[in-house]
């Protein structure tokens, strides 16, 4: 494990796999090093990169420094991409996606990014705090991690089936991350179509088929708005592909724009 230093001082935990080109890997809500139910396939990319898979800050083993603003999360990625020799390549997952986009807007030197089914509302211009953000920011302020968990969830479309085959340790994992997701929930709060056409850096969107109708819409939406976006459809279940399927797909884009 090795760590960078953010502009504003917050330590982020970061391993670095691989040969080639740096790939930085920004993951979904949730998700950290050590517990990750949506991962990357970074063992597949290592082939092709060096994959740079962090904690991003308030998880695993990176710190924090309150309050959130999503300017400091773009400045974790720089810092990153700092030590990665002064550019990298993205792949976001699901939420993650909106971190990145929020990045390659600041302009970050990023050649091309490849996001997973990031959940992207169609509309013209951010609306300040929606209702569901403050239900899972009153739930952690009050010490009810479990329910916002729960709530974030359900609230997201996670089918039941998934819900109820989670484990006792996932939760547990899962409600020690309980208040970045609130952090998520404000980078869906202040995403925007006109956000994702200021966006130039060519992006592939890759989106599951056995994917609910929301999530596919979404990432519709994301590719018919960037200026420089790609679409690709592929075999899997809910908000998942398996790695032998995804890996080559995210590896040509980056490496040569197919």
């Amino acid at each position: 494990m090795d760590k960078v230093v953010s502009r504003d001082g917050t330590s982020i935990a970061y391993e670095r796999v691989g040969t080639g080109p740096a790939l930085i890997v920004v993951d979904a809500a949730g998700n950290y090093r050590d517990f990750r139910p949506l991962p990357a396939p970074v063992e597949l990319l290592a082939a092709d990169f060096t994959v740079y898979v962090y904690d991003r800050r308030g998880r695993g083993t990176s710190t924090d420094t309150p309050p959130y603003a999503i300017d400091r999360e773009v400045d974790d990625i720089a810092a990153l991409i700092a030590a990665a020799g002064g550019s990298a390549y993205l792949y976001a997952l699901s939420s993650g996606g909106l971190l990145a986009l929020h990045a390659a807007s600041a302009g970050l030197p990023v050649p091309r990014m490849a996001l997973f089914e990031p959940p992207i509302e169609p509309v013209e211009a951010p609306g300040g705090e929606s209702a569901f953000t403050a239900e899972i920011a009153a739930l952690v302020e009050a010490g009810r991690r479990r329910d916002a968990v729960e709530a974030f969830h359900r609230g997201i479309g996670v089918p039941d089936e998934i819900m109820a085959e989670m484990s006792p340790e996932v939760w547990a994992a899962l409600e020690a991350v309980a208040h970045t997701l609130v952090y998520d929930c404000r980078l869906s709060d202040a995403m925007s179509l006109p956000l994702v056409r200021s966006v130039t850096v060519p992006t592939l969107v890759i989106g599951s088929h056995g994917s609910s109708g929301d999530l596919t819409g979404m990432a519709a939406a994301v590719v018919e708005a960037l200026p420089n976006g790609t679409h690709r459809g592929l075999a899997g279940e809910w908000h998942g592909v398996p790695h032998e399927t995804l890996a080559p797909v995210v590896a040509g884009y980056l490496l040569d724009g197919r």
